[in-house]
């Protein structure tokens, strides 16, 4: 019961050239396929953010990326 023949199969595709009609059948399948594609993407795509991402190796000394602090002046109060 749980096999399909080709005979079934050739039943399934008549009615659904029936149902469907003969124009639209290639336009269900390539938007199944456009769906089976976006969802093996999305797969892709939330394995890769799993994934660790290599380190960053450090700057060379005497290198800052940070701008200089600024010279001089009071601190700015948050309470006036």
């Amino acid at each position: 019961m749980g096999e399909f023949s080709l005979s079934h199969i050739l039943i399934l595709l008549v009615i659904a050239l029936l149902v469907f009609g003969a124009k639209r059948i290639p336009k269900i399948g390539a938007s199944l396929g456009k769906g089976i594609r976006e969802f093996k993407n999305s797969l892709k795509e939330m394995g890769s953010d799993d994934q660790p991402q290599p380190p960053v190796p450090p700057p060379p000394p005497g290198a800052s990326s940070l701008p200089p602090p600024p010279s001089g002046g009071d601190p700015k109060r948050l309470n006036q």
